[in-house]
């Protein structure tokens, strides 16, 4: 290329790499590829797409390149990167160049605006923005638009987010589609990522050189020459806890357990600290700065594993990794291909292993609910919007449009990037602009997911080469047997799990017992749908903390809990083995702090009694629950509330927390043999239910019984949603 016109621009970027990796010799060298690259940026001021595998050197591109750019004149880059833990990674790598690098994003809000100003005085030389930074008001109609006129070189980390056609399209980087076209002629952008298929290449690409001229794509082989794949099929979640406990000191240094759930990620985490290893849990729940602290702990190996989920994705670098275990089954071989690349990036040898299981497909159902929502329901919200007259936030739309509140959000930020609403200071407008509904494409996305769904099936099940599957997954023309993994060279990994460690392993996971946190406020807007709640719920008429046996995201209780509440099961009486565990939460719950039995100024009185919720699916399941638990703890049964509401409005369980406020506003009522004993006893009930989803059941239940003269409402249920 023409890079091999310019031998002193190779001569210097080389030099600026030596800085940026620490060599004092100098002796680092741009590969080949590297360097055609940072040509086409800086000499040629070109649009292109890298598509390289995970620990390729990206970075690398986008620090030198900004150092020349910087030296002659240009602006500061920009760069648009997902995760909080690459941003702080780049930072650290920068300033080993001298490149003074500076973030945005939601962590650091007090230091915006000094951050700004270094920006307009010029000495900030690379400003690293998280995507939802694109959609925030202010930084989109203020700070946006001077970057668009200064920016010397826009970087777009994990550019497969911004096309839909990927497998984790990501709405806010859509707002980069605005900033592309407003850059000044001749800024160069780089686009990079290490999981793009053909379909989602030729689609960002085409977005990068919209109104530029063509972008150049970039791409390299997948191969993973240090990673050996393995499958280990096991029989149940206890001879996966069970494994992981006998074989995790197999592996080679320190690395990650990824799961499918936030459950499941604590369930496991106490599993292995209980066997005494140093692991810590690393979720969308972690607080910051313990997301922080687990990131330095795994990089300075003072932990064997961080136990994580996604939330632990794209851009957490360490070199030595050793290991990626799943703890089941990912639904996208292209997003576990991601997963599996944060091992092996500066070492000879990682062992990456995926222990699948019987529920992953049930999670994988459970939150699919991401489709792009009907027509009827995006007019719907169009037509809210339209009518109000003034911005709607989001939980005031709630209660005009039947949709959860992060789907809804999701489509919010679609609709607005496609120019039918406008985010502005107090919410969501409509523009009044023309929209068509393109049912085409979402069926297309939806298809997608399913084929990838029956790939990752696919991918446990061959017995080709595991490396090559995933590669063509990818449209990598250059896959070929690896000649490392199960497939091709034999099995490697021992999948034998002792007696003693499967018996712990499955007590650990028979353990019963979640907590379930009441409701506290009413939902916004509810006045508006005729229903006079708002604000505060009084606390006398609040549900009490309550107790689950578990929950149907974990691998415990959650894998004996899904099959008996699945839509389609069977109602019938209460296993004997759930009311026992029921029975066993129940006591724990006595002699827990702040329990009946444990005493103290604020712990309740005994129960005087059980009520149960009616249902209309399994009201087998649930009377017998809540009469077993009457007569086991020796308690009288009151009876059941009683549904007076339409059929099937207890049944739209995922629905947002007004809508389905509004349907179960007077469905319940209490019948007057009920109330007398409420009111005779004026003690604490239990309140029995088989799931708890939204928590307004719960809610609108307690309330009744409180305001019929009975003491404290204790929800005792058999599983909670999520």
């Amino acid at each position: 290329m023409g890079g091999m016109d310019d031998p002193e621009l190779r001569t210097e970027a080389d030099a600026i790499l030596a800085e940026l990796v620490g060599d004092p010799g100098g002796r680092a060298r741009l590969r080949e590829d590297q360097w055609q690259a940072v040509d086409a940026l800086v000499r040629e001021r070109r649009r292109a797409l890298v598509v390289q595998r995970t620990g390729w050197g990206k970075s690398a591109v986008y620090f030198v390149a900004t150092a020349l750019l910087r030296r002659r004149g240009a602006g500061p880059t920009v760069i648009v990167s997902p995760l909080l833990a690459l941003m702080r990674n780049q930072v650290e790598a920068a300033a080993r160049a001298g490149i003074r690098a500076r973030t945005i994003n939601s962590a650091n809000p007090e230091e915006w605006d000094t951050i700004h100003e270094e920006v307009e005085r010029g000495e900030t030389d690379v400003l690293l923005v998280s995507p939802e930074r694109l959609n925030s008001v202010d930084f989109r109609d203020h700070m946006l638009p001077r970057l668009a006129a200064t920016t010397g070189l826009l970087v777009v980390d994990e550019a497969h987010c911004i096309s839909d056609w990927g497998h984790d399209f990501r709405p806010d980087y859509r707002r980069l589609r605005a900033m592309l076209a407003e850059l000044a002629p001749g800024v160069p952008v780089l686009a990079t990522t290490a999981t793009a298929n053909a379909r989602v290449t030729a689609d960002v690409a085409e977005q990068l050189g919209t109104g530029a001229g063509e972008a150049l794509v970039l791409r390299g082989p997948l191969e993973r020459e240090s990673l050996r794949l393995g499958v280990v099929r096991l029989p149940d979640a206890a001879h996966r806890l069970g494994w992981l406990a006998e074989h995790l000191d197999d592996l080679t240094g320190s690395g990650i357990i990824y799961t499918l759930t936030v459950a499941a990620a604590e369930e496991a985490t106490a599993y292995l600290r209980q066997r005494g290893f140093e692991v810590a849990s690393y979720t969308g729940r972690t607080e910051n700065a313990d997301r922080l602290q687990a990131e330095t702990d795994l990089q300075e190996n003072r932990v064997k594993a961080l136990v994580a989920t996604s939330a632990l994705g794209m851009g957490f670098d360490k070199p030595d990794l050793g290991f990626v275990v799943h703890l089941g089954s990912p639904s996208s071989p292209i997003a576990y291909y991601q997963q599996v690349g944060r091992a092996g990036r500066g070492v000879a040898h990682a062992d990456v292993l995926l222990l699948p299981g019987k529920e992953d497909e049930a999670i994988w159902r459970y939150f699919a609910d991401t489709a792009f929502p009907p027509e009827p329901q995006v007019r719907q919200t169009l037509a809210a919007l339209g009518e109000a007259g003034r911005p709607l936030s989001v939980p005031a739309l709630e209660a005009s449009v039947d949709l959860r509140r992060s789907r809804l959000e999701t489509m919010l930020k679609v609709l607005d990037v496609d120019g039918a609403v406008k985010r502005v200071k107090g919410g969501w407008t409509a523009t009044g602009a023309e929209w068509v509904y393109d049912a085409d494409r979402y069926a297309w996305v939806a298809r997608q997911r399913a084929a990838e769904q029956q790939a990752m099936r696919d991918y446990v099940g061959t017995s080709a080469c595991r490396m090559e599957f995933l590669r063509l997954q990818l449209d990598d023309e250059g896959a070929a047997p690896c000649g490392r993994c199960d497939n091709c060279a034999g099995a490697w990994a021992d999948s034998s799990v002792s007696a003693q460690t499967l018996q712990g392993a499955a007590k650990e996971l028979d353990r019963p017992g979640e907590d379930v946190e009441p409701r506290r406020m009413w939902p916004t807007g509810m006045p508006a749908l005729g229903i006079d709640l708002k604000g505060r719920i009084p606390a006398g008429e609040q549900c009490a903390p309550g107790r689950a046996l578990g929950r149907l995201s974990d691998i415990g209780w959650g894998n004996r809990l899904r099959p008996l509440l699945a839509q389609d099961a069977a109602d019938g009486p209460v296993p004997d083995d759930v009311l026992k565990a029921a029975v066993a939460v129940l006591a724990d719950w006595a002699r827990s702090p702040g329990g009946w039995a444990a005493g103290g100024e604020d712990a309740p009185a005994r129960p005087v009694g059980v009520v149960a919720v009616p249902s209309l699916s399994r009201p087998q399941l649930v009377g017998t629950l809540a009469q077993g638990i009457a007569a086991v703890g020796r308690l009288p049964y009151l009876g059941s509330l009683a549904y007076t509401g339409p059929d099937g409005a207890r049944a739209g369980r995922r629905s947002n927390s007004a809508q389905r406020l509004k349907a179960l506003s007077g469905a319940f009522e209490v019948p007057g043999e009920l109330a007398a004993a409420l009111a005779a006893s004026s003690g604490p009930v239990l309140l029995v239910d088989d799931l708890t989803d939204s928590g307004w059941t719960l809610a609108v239940a307690a309330r009744l019984l409180r305001r019929s003269g009975g003491g404290q409402v204790l929800p005792l249920v058999l599983a909670a949603a999520g």
